[in-house]
């Protein structure tokens, strides 16, 4: 098996997947979620615990949309429109979480908040000034993304 290989420039996106899985690689790759929020993207890695892989999988079935709104001068809030396994607890957030409440809205938090949530994963790489430079004033507009091809939008 070649660890190396060329691909011509015109190689199919097709050819090059099915090659990097025959490579059987045992390294677990993390899975991020991936945002765009007002035309950035940047990725959040997942929790481990029943709220995230819930999530995963109704990402895999198609685009959610999320229309969120400003809360209280520290959050983005937005309904799923379904329902989520509950994990919570009493909780104090940091800038970048993102939080499942009340089962069945996702929070994108940019300030510190007190109450009980569940964690679904945090924003990774980014200050808290870049975090509410890319959310910007009163309701936020963009998309959540798993890969390439499942979207949850966020606008």
């Amino acid at each position: 098996m070649d660890i190396i290989k060329r691909f011509a420039a015109g190689a199919s996106k097709e050819s090059v997947c099915e090659w990097v899985d025959s490579l059987n690689l045992s390294a677990k790759t993390e899975e991020k979620l991936y945002l765009t929020v007002n035309g950035t993207k940047f990725s959040a890695t997942f929790e481990n615990n029943s709220s995230a892989l819930a999530l995963k999988e109704k990402l895999s079935e198609g685009d959610i949309i999320i229309d969120a709104r400003e809360y209280g001068g520290f959050e983005k809030v937005g309904s799923l429109g379904f329902s989520l396994p509950r994990n919570d607890t009493q909780y104090s957030t940091d800038f970048g979480d993102i939080m499942l409440y009340q089962g069945n809205q996702i929070t994108l938090f940019y300030e510190t908040n007190s109450w009980s949530y569940t964690k679904i994963g945090h924003v990774d790489n980014l200050t808290q000034e870049e975090l509410k430079n890319i959310l910007g004033n009163g309701d936020a507009a963009g998309s959540y993304l798993i890969g390439e091809d499942r979207l949850c939008a966020f606008r």
